[in-house]
């Protein structure tokens, strides 16, 4: 067969399997190009292509030719400009063959963009791991994985010459002694650095104490790095923000040569992030450090993974597949037989369920040990407070709590955490109690300071003349005090006493020792070097009836890493908490994480919810999503499977709260055909895979068709139950 292959109108050399594959090759009409163009490569001239594009049925390889002029830059892995149905794409190469088996002569490669090879064998089996699990596109994937191209960096690292693996002794310095480690105040903690440095693979699920101080978890994360650097192998550590990759950053760096440390994250603007991308692909740095996107460093010999506090949201990708960090280190981990390492205050039910099947090793401490390191925590809506001051439970300050902060400040400072941002974030009418509405848009009002205008939280629009539409009343109240509110009553509470708060776009990473109020959002939370004196934990009931299926464990999640950076009741450290007595709030008191995990997880088995069942949330107009559900039903019938299914449910959150003549914009009418809505598909995990696999090939063949309006696809949210 001639050298000169397919079309770039779409024909793929690699059939699409049955019975989809007519589908997906409707609307791309064959224009095959004609003989006679440059010549070609004269060993391999065909290159496998996955173009670029948020087009599901796309997601395969294409075929192209080589032109002998870019032989030598046209190797796997290099980004390239290709011709495609009359446009010019960007495309990765992600193989070199003799043939292709198109069937019609191939249009040649356009451009080689750069001739560094960004995607390495590795990176591109992962992103194809990624893509399958989350049902989504390859091309997506490597959208978050591979950093922008920076020519100039490029050029910095020109002619370089890729570094050999280092030597361990050259990695983590001799006289670091891995035996006197925090580790080893940890059940199978010792046991798991050994088993690092000795070359194994071991996987741990870890349950750190202390949140500050040389003990702290930053600490225990830089020794597992150390120990698998003696290894003579490579790590990459995720964390969810900036303020924690400082700290991880620098405990690391304390330990290793700074020249073996990369940090990624596109906080750092892209010069920055590219060039340690570049050092980690060359071989000169072996650890990788950073956001979400680093869990995709190609990393040489990677020997440990690992993920910090995995509940948090923040690990999870805000664009198309919607990957979580921990899944993808997961996936990793297998790939590359490497070790794990998923670490937190609290466990995660993920976690758990991977402690419970034996897949990890739990890391937790002795009580004996516990009970020296962790802060005693009081709660004020137990009965024995209950009895001292009955009115504890209806104020936002019990006097226990105002005891506490008040000794406390005279030792050093005091954090206050509080669930909501701003100053009154929510309004009510004084006569009826009704919520505060927008009469233009229907959304919240609030109020950025005590003499302020109420605005609208949605539109911005001031409401100086705001009349109830339910009592026609004047007046309002406040529903929820902000972190502004509550740092003006501390400062009227304890006079003279500094107050330094931390929320929205004002977030500290530390405060000084000195004795202050530190009033913060939950995870918002700065770093005393010394420890905290105290903590407050206000507003935890409010966590707690938040509308999700982890509400409870966010909430405990959040208490805990409040509360792990306060110092241990052996030096007066005390944790105040005002929400009423719950499972939850038991925890805390214990200082029980993976209990309450294990009773969470033990619930959501019982009721088939996730992660005993993984769920798959289809969003779209409701004419789309019928049609998409039951092609997919169709086919997954076909195979054998029955899913449990729930929905279709319209998305109109606020219908309850509009008027017929203020309808909120841009939402539709409950009563039109073709209202958005979301089914929700739970799936067995023994069955996951084939589901995956079908949903995906549904929803090219409904791209490839565009009759009807596309759907949203998003497996595992965390905001979808």
């Amino acid at each position: 067969m001639p050298s000169s292959a397919m079309s770039s109108s779409g024909t793929s050399s690699h059939p699409t399997p049955e019975p989809l594959q007519l589908s997906l090759l409707q609307g791309f009409p064959a224009t095959a190009r004609t003989a006679g163009g440059p010549p070609l490569a004269a060993v391999c001239p065909v290159a496998r292509v996955l173009i670029e594009s948020p087009l599901p049925h796309l997601d395969r390889p294409f075929d192209y030719s080589v032109p002998a002029e870019l032989d030598d830059d046209a190797q796997p892995g290099v980004r390239v400009r290709v011709k495609f149905s009359g446009q010019e794409l960007g495309g990765y190469i992600l193989d070199r063959v003799e043939e292709s088996d198109a069937g019609q002569p191939l249009v040649p490669l356009h451009k080689v963009v750069s001739p560094v090879a960004v995607l390495t064998p590795a990176m591109q089996e992962l992103t194809g791991r990624v893509a399958a699990r989350y049902a989504g596109t390859v091309s997506d994937v490597l959208r978050v994985a591979i950093p922008p191209r920076v020519v100039k960096v490029e050029k910095e690292f020109a002619g370089a010459e890729p570094a050999a693996s280092a030597e361990p002794a050259t990695q983590a310095p001799a006289d670091h002694d891995l035996s006197g480690s925090a580790w080893t105040r940890y059940r199978n903690g010792a046991a798991f650095l050994r088993h690092l440095a000795s070359g194994g693979s071991p996987r741990a699920a870890l349950s750190a104490l202390q949140g500050f101080g040389p003990d702290g978890w930053p600490g225990l994360i830089a020794d597992a790095v150390a120990a698998v650097r003696q290894s003579g192998r490579g790590a990459v550590v995720v964390v969810p923000d900036y303020r924690d990759l400082d700290r991880v950053q620098t405990a690391l760096e304390d330990i290793l040569p700074a020249e073996d440390v990369a940090r990624l994250t596109a906080d750092d603007g892209q010069t920055p992030r590219y060039r340690n991308y570049l050092r980690i692909l060359k071989g000169t740095a072996g650890v990788a450090v950073g956001t979400r996107s680093a869990a995709y460093a190609p990393v040489r010999n990677l020997g440990l993974v690992v993920c910090w506090d995995d509940g948090d949201d923040l690990h999870v990708e805000q664009r198309s597949p919607y990957a979580h960090t921990r899944e993808v280190l997961l996936l990793r981990a297998g790939q590359e037989g490497a070790a794990c390492l998923l670490a937190g205050h609290a466990r995660s039910t993920e976690v758990q369920r991977l402690v419970d099947a034996g897949w990890a090793m739990p890391v937790d401490a002795e009580r004996t040990v516990l009970r020296r390191t962790v802060p005693r925590v009081l709660n004020t809506a137990d009965s024995f407070e209950q009895e001292r001051d009955p009115l504890a439970r209806l104020a936002r300050l019990p006097g226990a709590a105002w005891r506490t902060a008040k000794e406390a400040l005279e030792r050093g400072p005091v954090l206050v955490q509080v669930a909501r941002a701003g100053y009154a974030p929510s309004l009510a009418c004084e006569t009826c109690r009704e919520p505060a509405r927008c009469p233009s848009c229907q959304g919240p009002l609030a109020i950025a300071g005590s003499a302020a205008v109420p605005q609208c939280r949605w539109c911005s629009t001031p409401a100086p003349t705001w009349r109830c539409a339910h009592c026609h009343g004047t007046r309002l109240r406040r529903g929820a005090a902000g972190v502004l509110r509550t740092a003006e009553e501390l400062g009227r509470a304890f006079p003279g006493k500094a107050v330094v708060t931390s929320s929205g776009q004002n977030v500290k990473a530390t405060v000084p020792d000195a004795g202050a109020l530190v009033v913060a959002t939950v995870g918002a939370e700065p770093v005393a070097p010394g420890g905290y004196a105290a903590a407050l934990l206000l507003d935890g009931d409010s966590l707690l009836r938040r509308e999700n299926l982890r509400a409870g464990e966010d909430a405990v999640r959040r208490w805990f890493n409040a509360a792990a950076l306060v110092r241990p009741a052996t030096e007066g450290g005390l944790v105040v908490i005002t929400a009423d007595d719950t499972a939850a709030v038991g925890a805390l008191l214990r200082w029980d994480p993976s209990g309450y995990a294990q009773r969470e997880l033990g619930l959501r088995t019982e009721l088939q919810l996730p992660p005993a069942v993984r769920v798959a949330a289809v969003t779209g107009g409701s004419t789309a999503v019928g049609h998409f559900t039951a092609s997919a039903t169709k086919l997954l019938a076909a195979e054998g499977v029955e899913l449990r299914i729930a929905g279709p449910a319209p998305l109109l959150q606020t219908a309850s709260i509009q008027t017929p003549s203020t309808p909120t914009p841009g939402a539709q009418a409950p009563g039109s055909e073709n209202v958005d809505v979301r089914t929700l598909l739970f799936i067995p995990y023994a069955q996951a895979a084939t589901v995956t696999r079908v949903l995906r090939a549904a929803k090219a063949a409904g791209a490839a068709k565009r009759t009807e309006d596309p759907v949203q696809l998003r497996l595992d949210g965390v905001d979808v139950l």
